[in-house]
């Protein structure tokens, strides 16, 4: 198809649509020459019939050749025509189509603006009304065709009302921006808010799909049952940023179809939704709707009125949709890229210009989108730092900034700190610690290792609880946890996830959830048992709603692909169902004599004056938790520095006091240090 063709045949329907309009208006006014004084421009379309070679159809001549004279020339163009191929789809007549020209004419020559409104005798109002297109296309007996064919094209989007407060017969008509424009052959990028057109000629360099030999086999038999009508829909289902855009592209490319993609269905998208099977005929393209519903929502997807094209959706893994546009569909869920498909992407957005392949290709489990963004962020990193070569550093910095952009609003990242040398916990608490990060490493190749039923019971996710005292080191042990494995956490932040509106805590769980797998950052929920509360009988609403946020969170957990670690000091308080979900359990004992030397040793500051024998004699009297040792020392340094000196015996005895003065109760060191003191 060329540009040309579309457009002349556009013309063509345009001056049909003329020589019935201006023999009406000659009509009116009782004479051409009264028309031609009137409305001067009337001539240049009189004209311009004569250079297209259609003399004896001139602007006074019936409509009735006019059929036969469009069928003709279309002989001569077998390509995509918008207006044949909205005539065929959606079953419109010649004189639905010349209604339809009719409407938007005035979008083409705003000098009919004043035509219609001396025409309608309506000062100002300068688009045809419903009266005057019934008035002039009706035949002689009237049977209400006219009313009939408006009506079709109201319901195709094709014709909207501008007033419709006004009487019936008052209705100002108008056609959609981007309808009028691909009912002349153009078809830009960007439509309008939240509908952007991919034309096939740009699918040839789209982004290539990366897929995994099973999926990319059964993708490979879609377009042919999409094009045969044994499914009439597909929904790619999966995370964000993970293709399913890229995939449906490639289906429509394989069609020969464009894409026309709209974004979002809700309240208040009908009247868009009515006009996208249309728009979509006339573009030669196959319409996408990308959805996100929430948790337990499910989306209406009425039959596309006027499409002559498969219908794709795109959705994420929660909610669902319905309705007779999906009624013959088929689902392809597309899952996170595997270490192969994620080496693909690595070597192709940054060939040889990156240093450990294998590194990358085992670490970043993003999705697809991601991946690239990241490649791309790192190669910025990388000429920052001067080097040509990307390094795994870069593309961890380069993850970091992509984690802010959209974590930051519901978690806060927690820096990483030291190794395991730096943790002071029993012997039985650190290989629990130490088989956790194992699990973590290889929760990607666990399943292959294992036998048929459980390996379908397996998924890359990594459940973990910190049970144990306050103080026993577990929000520590989680950010160590974080370091070891080299990956990004975030604490997730209550107070921005917990809404007292119903359904919003669900929601918030799944943005952040989803976002979180997205990204491969580990996820802290400290004090958990505020959040993974045991279910309660229903006393009232609250009861039942309460218990609704706890059933959504216990079926994200057991499917969330993510590593996420919940800490906390009353695990009585925990439903027991999340705690037969967790992979692994982890017990935090309050530490012993031995371990609360490790502790003392590894906070107190390197240039100390407190003797061992004093020191022993703390660790014997003193049962601290980690955490009250950690303050103890704090507090100790602070009155070190106002002295100008170095942390002696007194200022950890001082600091000491003053957390047994927090718990109320008395200080086991006050004779000891009185001693000490004097000795």
């Amino acid at each position: 198809m060329s540009a040309p063709d579309s457009f002349q045949h556009f013309k063509l329907y345009l001056f049909a649509t003329l020589s019935r309009l201006l023999a009406r208006a000659v009509r009116a006014l009782e004479s051409k020459e009264a028309l031609l004084a009137r409305f001067p421009f009337a001539a240049e379309y009189r004209e311009e019939l004569g250079r297209l070679g259609l003399d004896a159809l001139d602007a006074e001549a019936g409509a009735g050749a006019w059929p036969e004279a469009i069928a003709a020339w279309e002989e001569d163009a077998p390509g995509h025509l918008p207006l044949r191929a909205l005539r065929e789809a959606a079953a419109l007549d010649h004189d639905a189509l010349t209604l339809l020209m009719a409407v938007g004419l005035v979008e083409e020559d705003a000098r009919f603006g004043p035509f219609f409104a001396a025409m309608q005798g309506i000062p100002g109002l300068h688009r045809p009304t419903q009266g005057l297109l019934n008035a002039w296309w009706r035949p002689e007996e009237d049977r209400g065709e006219v009313r009939a064919r408006l009506r079709r094209l109201g319901e195709l989007g094709l014709v909207e009302v501008v007033d419709a407060q006004a009487p019936r017969t008052e209705w100002a008509l108008h056609v959609p921006g981007p309808l009028w424009d691909a009912l002349r052959g153009e078809a830009p990028e960007h439509l309008a808010p939240g509908l952007r057109h991919f034309a096939r000629e740009t699918l040839q360099t789209d982004e290539p799909l990366i897929l995994p030999e099973g999926p990319r086999e059964v993708l490979s038999r879609v377009p042919g049952l999409l094009e045969s009508g044994e499914a009439r829909a597909l929904i790619v289902r999966g995370p964000r940023h993970n293709g399913r855009r890229t995939l449906l592209r490639a289906v429509a490319r394989e069609l020969g179809r464009g894409v026309l993609e709209v974004e979002g269905r809700g309240p208040g998208d009908e009247a868009r939704w009515r006009g996208v099977g249309a728009l979509a005929t006339l573009l030669h393209a196959m319409p996408v709707v990308v959805l996100d519903p929430g948790p337990g929502e499910t989306v209406e997807l009425p039959e596309l009125e006027g499409s002559d094209a498969p219908l794709g959706v795109v959705l994420g893994r929660q909610g669902g949709v319905r309705g007779a546009g999906v009624e013959q569909s088929l689902t392809l869920e597309l899952g996170l890229p595997g270490p192969g498909e994620r080496r693909s992407h690595w070597a192709r957005e940054l060939g040889a210009a990156v240093a450990g392949l294998d590194t990358l290709s085992a670490s970043f489990r993003m999705t697809s989108g991601n991946l690239r963004r990241a490649a791309r962020l790192a190669r910025a990193h990388a000429a920052l730092a001067g080097r040509s070569q990307v390094e795994p550093e870069d593309v961890r910095q380069a993850s970091r900034a992509l984690h802010r952009q959209t974590l930051d609003t519901l978690a806060v990242r927690l820096p990483g700190v030291g190794d395991w040398s730096h943790l002071a916990v029993g012997a039985e608490t650190l290989r629990e610690l130490r088989n956790l990060e194992t699990r973590c490493r290889h929760r990607e190749h666990l399943a292959g290792r294992v036998g048929e039923a459980l390996r379908k019971q397996l998924t890359p996710g990594v459940r973990t609880i910190f049970q144990g005292p306050s103080g026993t080191g577990k929000t520590l042990a989680a950010r160590l946890l974080a370091t070891a494995l080299r990956m990004d956490m975030y604490r997730v932040e209550l107070s921005a996830v917990v809404n007292k509106y119903i359904g919003e805590t669900e929601k918030n769980l799944s943005r952040l959830f989803s976002l979180a797998e997205e990204l491969d950052v580990i996820l802290l929920f400290d004090e958990g048992d505020a959040l993974f509360t045991q279910r309660t009988g229903v006393g009232n609403s609250n009861d039942r709603y309460a218990n609704l946020e706890t059933n959504y969170l216990l079926q994200r957990v057991e499917s969330y692909e993510g590593i996420v670690v919940v800490t906390t000091n009353a695990p009585e308080a925990i439903d027991p169902a999340f705690q037969r979900r967790m992979d692994v359990v982890v017990d935090f004992r309050a530490p012993e004599p031995a371990e609360r030397w490790s502790i003392w040793k590894l906070h107190l500051p390197a240039e100390h004056a407190v003797d061992e024998e004093q020191l022993r004699e703390v660790v014997a009297r003193c049962n601290l938790s980690g955490g009250q040792i950690r303050n103890a020392v704090l507090h100790a340094t602070m009155l070190a520095l106002e002295d100008g000196g170095t942390v002696g015996f007194r200022h950890v005895e001082a600091g000491v006091q003053r957390e047994y003065r927090k718990l109320g109760a008395v200080c086991p060191l006050r004779r000891v240090g009185e001693q000490s003191l004097r000795g």
